[in-house]
């Protein structure tokens, strides 16, 4: 079954984003009035662009991705024109801390939506004839293929995981004197799909990286798939450099690491992200990170020009990263020793006083005893002890013992006045 994104032209030139499971009938239904909304006053409406996803999140996704694009960046989709699309984009870039780059509102005058579903990450059109993707795990470098709801297609990278990898320290905090190194250089070797060229570089940017090289692209550079997939993140793909060899490609590089499992023939320390990104924020040149194609990986040439092999502690029964994924994990790793933006930490209240605290519990303690709570009166003092327990371990503060008491309060029968 397949679910579809797609635009209308209404009669005032405006332009409605919807999806829908049977296409036919939804555009006859936008234009029989059939579905009250938006397009019912705005007929005759024209179908602009359509697009096809294997699931429904992925054409949620999809819909509310386009929908936060403006009216040139939508025309310049209808026209295929992806040297637009980037100028569109570039011209209202977003750099967010926030993972969901595309859940900005839709822009004034388009078509209200279909649905409020939360954006994850853009899924793309599909391209058929990709297999499934391997990652390789440092035990039995076993194939897996992936199961996390990627489309139909798209290729898993081959960051390696290790069960038995060399254990390291978290990261220790940055000293506040120590000079700023260089980012490090994502290098994506022979990458196979644009969409996952455009979801890495969407990745790096959310942690502060910006300098992507593509080795080799299979389908060539730019790619006009690797854009919607960006989410925005056009700062990267436009700076994006190809060369021929990984050789070329790390040749101003100090140092180099491989994300991928260790091979027959190459000995390489082996270290996880966390441990490689504070080797990165203290080595005083540039380091490069490769990463292998989505089908098969880094090959044993490519990794005998790393000086480290990174791999990733997971799951040694279910081992599948995406591409995406295997950057975001290693730029999240680097980003901790940078000044990215976090949620505003809000100090709590003082707990209160142990005289208000006190008064909370005799207060509760009488409306027991007037309620005749305590029984029999043998376990009385067991009881009160029980609820002393339970209401001192909380660290109330003054507010929450002012609130507490007021409900107490609001539970006392009223006197009727003058009685």
């Amino acid at each position: 079954m397949s679910f579809y994104v797609y635009i209308l032209r209404c009669a005032d030139g405006s332009y409605y984003t919807g999806h829908t499971d049977d296409l036919e009938r939804r555009i006859a239904q936008h234009q029989s009035g059939a579905i009250p909304g938006y397009t019912h006053d705005r007929r005759p409406v024209d179908l602009m662009w359509v697009q096809d996803f294997p699931t429904r999140i992925e054409a949620l996704e999809r819909e509310r991705q386009v929908k936060d694009w403006s009216r040139a960046k939508k025309e310049a989709l209808f026209a295929g024109d992806w040297q637009a699309i980037t100028a569109a984009a570039r011209s209202r870039l977003r750099v967010s801390a926030a993972l969901d780059a595309g859940s900005n509102r839709t822009e004034e005058g388009e078509g209200a939506p279909t649905s409020d579903a939360v954006s994850i990450s853009p899924q793309d059109e599909r391209i058929e004839g990709e297999g499934e993707g391997v990652l390789a795990t440092a035990s039995d470098a076993v194939s897996v293929s992936s199961q996390d709801g990627m489309i139909e297609g798209e290729s898993d990278s081959t960051l390696a995981t290790a069960a038995d990898g060399d254990s390291t320290s978290p990261h220790d905090e940055r000293s506040a004197d120590r000079p700023s190194a260089l980012p490090p250089v994502i290098v994506l070797v022979r990458p196979q799909l644009g969409e996952n060229i455009g979801k890495a570089a969407r990745a790096m940017l959310n942690f502060g990286l910006v300098e992507l090289r593509l080795v080799a692209p299979r389908d060539g550079w730019p790619n006009p798939q690797a854009a919607p997939a960006a989410s925005g993140a056009d700062i990267v793909l436009e700076r994006a450099a190809v060369f021929e060899t990984v050789a070329d490609a790390v040749a101003d590089c100090t140092y180099v690491y491989a994300t991928t499992v260790r091979k027959r023939g190459v000995t390489k320390p082996v270290v996880t992200p966390s441990a490689a990104a504070q080797a990165i924020h203290a080595a005083p040149g540039r380091s490069a990170i490769l990463f292998g194609p989505e089908r098969a990986g880094l090959e044993t040439d490519d990794v005998a020009v790393a000086r480290t092999i990174i791999t990733v502690p997971i799951n040694p029964e279910f081992g599948s990263l995406n591409l995406a994924q295997a950057v975001i994990l290693v730029a999240y790793e680097w980003s901790k020793g940078q000044a990215l933006a976090s949620p505003p930490s809000v100090d709590a209240e003082p707990p209160a006083p142990q005289v208000e605290l006190n008064g909370m519990i005799a207060q509760l303690d009488l409306l027991l005893d007037e309620g005749g709570y305590y029984f029999p009166p043998d376990r009385t003092p067991t009881t009160r002890r029980m609820l002393r327990t339970l209401l001192t371990k909380p660290g109330w503060s003054s507010q929450e013992v002012r609130t507490v008491r007021g409900i107490l309060s609001s539970l006392v029968p009223k006197r009727p006045r003058g009685g």
